[in-house]
């Protein structure tokens, strides 16, 4: 197995809007910024892999029109999937391990603005029982939480625990949409939303886009002096239709963590879009409790679609640069309550 390193990350975050910027706009920025982090043109670059969705954006092949942000005379070496950024990354990264390129630049984009997200949505779900009746995310995370709640897994007040500590880490970071310290009284004295969920125990969906670079081996070292090795990754998915599973439970995130070694994991990005979530994971994870959890303060500050993922990975991938994590948890999910997901771990290297 090839080395392989997260050597480049930008994101960026907003608020619901009418109107442009268009993918290609919300784009450019980003690949210029992957460009000053590493000192490459997209010469440099031997592969690129995007993350969409056609029915997000309400078109077939959505994902050419990105395209553009990228320059394609002369022609690139690119790929997609319709998953988040996550997932486009492990592409990446297997295109790398068959020894064909040495670089690759992963991108994704969400528009949530463009449409009824909550209905759209509603289309993944299993097509026979499920979404003739289109139950959206939002009330499905309910049924999630209270199956906790009664299963005595969790309690309210330790869902406001998770959403306190999330945006008050959120307030250190810029590309936060929610942040600002509340305590765990004034949250749960809030109005119930979709019961028992709050509405600050649902991530707030933006618009935006996010970028990762990864480099193997030497190309890696040529960028940082302490590069976030991908030292393992793994996918599973749990079954499609709800009532055959334990809702309390995350089966294919404990799988992805027997693939793992999670020993002296000391930071933890989640993709957990509503409060209980993250107590999930925690748990399928076997995380300590000294384990530091959304230091970005996750995607609770904010949750752009197919992009949210990736941007766990690239936080990660940001504090082993920085030197304030020796091994990092990067996780993504996809699919109503939990249902498929991805883990990996990164590591820094003196």
């Amino acid at each position: 197995m090839r080395d392989v390193a997260v050597v480049g990350f930008a994101q960026r975050q907003m608020e619901k809007f009418e109107g442009s910027p268009t993918c290609t706009e919300l784009l450019v920025p980003l690949f210029g910024e992957c460009y000053e982090q590493t000192g490459w043109t997209r010469r440099d670059v031997g592969f690129w892999c995007s993350g969409s969705s056609d029915y997000l954006a309400g078109r077939s092949f959505s994902f050419v029109q990105a395209v553009d942000a990228i320059g394609v005379i002369p022609p690139v070496n690119e790929s997609h999937v319709e998953m988040d950024l996550a997932w486009a990354m492990y592409e990446a990264w297997l295109k790398i391990q068959t020894g064909e390129v040495d670089t690759a630049l992963v991108y994704a984009f969400g528009k949530s603005s463009a449409g009824t997200l909550r209905r759209t949505l509603s289309l993944q779900l299993e097509p026979y029982t499920m979404t003739p009746i289109w139950p959206d995310t939002v009330s499905l995370a309910g049924l999630q939480a209270r199956a906790g709640i009664d299963a005595g897994a969790w309690d309210e007040q330790a869902m406001a625990q998770v959403v306190a500590r999330s945006m008050k880490d959120a307030e250190g970071n810029e590309h936060a949409i929610r942040k600002g310290a509340s305590s765990v009284d004034e949250l749960l004295a809030k109005p119930v939303y979709a019961d028992p969920l709050r509405k600050h125990d649902c991530a707030p969906v933006t618009d935006g886009a996010a970028a990762i670079v990864l480099a193997a081996d030497d190309k890696a070292r040529d960028v940082r002096d302490r590069p976030a090795w991908l030292t393992g990754i793994s996918t599973y998915i749990d079954p499609m239709s709800l009532g055959t599973r334990d809702l309390t439970r995350s089966p294919s995130t404990a799988r992805c963590a027997e693939r793992l070694d999670l020993a002296g994991v000391d930071t933890a990005e989640l993709h957990a879009p509503f409060s209980h979530q993250e107590l999930v994971l925690r748990r399928e994870l076997g995380l300590a409790d000294d384990v530091r959890v959304n230091p970005s303060g996750g995607p609770l500050s904010g949750n752009p679609m197919f992009a949210a993922g990736g941007i766990r990975v690239g936080e990660a991938a940001s504090r082993i640069w920085a030197g304030e994590s020796d091994k990092a948890v990067g996780h993504a999910t996809s699919g109503p309550a939990l249902q498929q997901n991805i883990v990996c771990t990164l590591e820094g290297r003196n």
